[in-house]
């Protein structure tokens, strides 16, 4: 499987809860880090745990995936029921059809509103 494939099935896998079939996707001393909330994940175990025990409600919908070499970007949005729109810019690194590093950045649609001295310089999305 190439990188680009690796972290497409990693999407595709945590969105059906498909924990084991995540597992065999990640190297046992992965490490993600998740700098907009100060966290570093160490181990599979713990970032399969972290995922699995995220409360219910919530759907992945990827949006991009681009690829050179071992290095892999992904941009994806991530629906919940009650908690709202996010979308997370993930940077992996895969090696040998693993994903041995990552570094996540998720951010809540409208938890950072654009400026009013702005207005007339942009288009709202």
């Amino acid at each position: 499987m190439d990188s680009s494939a690796v972290v497409y099935a990693l999407w595709e896998r945590m969105h059906a809860r498909d924990w084991a079939g995540l597992r065999e996707l990640l190297a046992e001393d992965l490490v993600v880090e998740w700098p907009v909330s100060g966290e570093r994940i160490v181990g599979r175990a713990h970032y399969v745990r972290i995922n699995a025990e995220y409360p219910e409600g919530w759907s992945i919908r990827v949006l991009r995936v681009v690829a050179d070499g071992d290095q892999v970007v992904s941009e994806v949005e991530v629906p919940h029921e009650t908690m709202g729109v996010h979308r997370v810019a993930s940077f992996w690194t895969v090696r040998e059809g693993r994903i041995v590093a990552g570094r996540e950045y998720w951010s809540e649609l409208g938890s950072d509103p654009s400026p009013e001295w702005r207005a007339a310089l942009v288009q709202r999305l």
